[in-house]
C-alpha cells in the first residue's frame, strides 16, 4: 500500500472510530472489563497499567477515570495488580476469570436448541437462590418456583430441576414469552446494536481499511456493546421469539466484523500491549478457538 493510500485509510478508520464513539455509550470500568474480557483473559496474561490507559483513551475515556474505575475493580475483587520495576500491572482474579469465561462462552460460541428448565429452590435457600436464578434468565413463577430456557447448568444443591420439552403452538410460546420476559427491551439492545455497527460493516465492504490500532478499538467497541445486549438477552427457545427478532442478525453482525477486524487487532495486540518484559502473545489457543467458533456462525447463517 503506497504511503498516501495507508494514510487515507488510516484517516478514514480515524474517522469511522469517531463516529462510532459518539453512539456507543462508555463507562470506564465497563470497558476495562471488556478489554479483559476480549484481549487479556483469552491469553492468560497481565497487562500493563500504561495499556489501559492508552487504549481507553483512544475511546475517549480519560485517564483520571480509568485509574478510578481500576481502583475500583481491585477493592470488588476482579483485578489484581503486580509492580514490576516502576510499571504496575493487573490481572484478574479467580473469581473473574470464572465470570469472564461464562461471559465467553455466551458471546463466542454457537447458540445451540434449547429446551425448559422447572426450577424447585429450597425456601432456606430462597435469598441468595433467587437473584443466582434472575440473573441466569429464570423468571418466578411462584414462592418457589422458577422457569428458564435450560442452557445453562446448575448444580446448586438447594435446586430440584426438572427438564422438558413443549408441545404447545408457536403463538402460545410466544405469548407465555411475551408475559414473563421483556422481550421487547432485549430486541431494543439489539436494534441498538446493529444502528451503531451495520455503518461498520458498510465502511469496511467499501474499502475503509482501519490501522492495527483502531482494529483493535473498533473491535473491543464491537464487543462492548454486543456483550452489553447479549448478557442481558435470556436466550429464550426460538419458537417463542418474534418472527422479526433482532438477536439473529445481531449475533451474525457481530460474528462477521469481529474477523474482519481480528487480523489488524491481534497484530496490535502482539506487537504494543506489555503483560511483562514481552507483549502479550497475538494468538493463543483460545483466540484461535474463539474465531473459529465464530466462523461456525457465519457458516450456520
Amino acid at each position: 500500500m503506497s504511503k498516501a493510500r495507508r494514510t487515507l485509510s488510516d484517516s478514514s478508520g480515524g474517522a469511522l472510530l469517531s463516529r462510532l464513539i459518539e453512539k456507543v455509550p462508555l463507562r470506564s470500568g465497563s470497558f476495562i472489563v471488556t478489554l479483559y474480557g476480549d484481549v487479556v483473559e483469552p491469553r492468560g496474561g497481565r497487562l500493563w497499567m500504561g495499556n489501559i490507559v492508552d487504549t481507553c483513551e483512544a475511546v475517549g475515556i480519560s485517564e483520571t477515570l480509568v485509574r478510578t474505575a481500576v481502583s475500583r475493580l481491585v477493592s470488588a475483587g476482579q483485578l489484581t495488580g503486580e509492580r514490576q520495576g516502576r510499571r504496575s500491572f493487573y490481572r484478574l482474579t479467580e473469581a473473574a476469570r470464572r465470570e469472564f469465561l461464562s461471559a465467553a462462552r455466551i458471546l463466542f460460541e454457537p447458540h445451540d436448541e434449547t429446551g425448559w428448565r422447572f426450577v424447585w429452590l429450597d425456601p432456606d435457600r430462597s435469598g441468595e437462590g433467587g437473584p443466582m436464578l434472575e440473573q441466569a434468565g429464570y423468571v418466578r413463577l411462584g414462592p418457589q418456583w422458577f422457569l428458564g430456557p435450560a442452557h445453562q447448568a446448575l448444580s446448586d444443591p438447594s435446586l430440584a430441576i426438572f427438564e422438558g420439552t413443549t408441545a404447545a403452538a408457536g403463538p402460545v410460546l410466544r405469548r407465555l414469552a411475551a408475559a414473563h420476559w421483556d422481550i421487547a427491551s432485549f430486541n431494543a439492545a439489539y436494534d441498538a446494536f446493529l444502528a451503531a455497527f451495520a455503518p461498520v460493516s458498510e465502511a469496511l465492504a467499501k474499502g475503509v481499511r482501519p490501522s492495527d490500532a483502531q482494529a483493535l478499538h473498533l473491535r473491543l467497541l464491537l464487543v462492548h456493546t454486543y456483550r452489553l445486549a447479549a448478557l442481558r438477552d435470556a436466550r429464550l427457545p426460538a419458537e417463542t421469539l418474534p418472527p422479526d427478532w433482532s438477536g439473529h442478525r445481531a449475533r451474525r453482525l457481530f460474528a462477521d466484523l469481529y474477523l474482519r477486524l481480528s487480523p489488524g487487532a491481534d497484530r496490535h495486540v502482539g506487537h504494543h500491549l506489555l503483560s511483562g518484559e514481552s507483549t502479550l502473545p497475538a494468538e493463543s489457543p483460545e483466540v484461535s478457538r474463539r474465531l473459529t467458533a465464530l466462523a461456525r456462525v457465519l457458516d450456520g447463517a
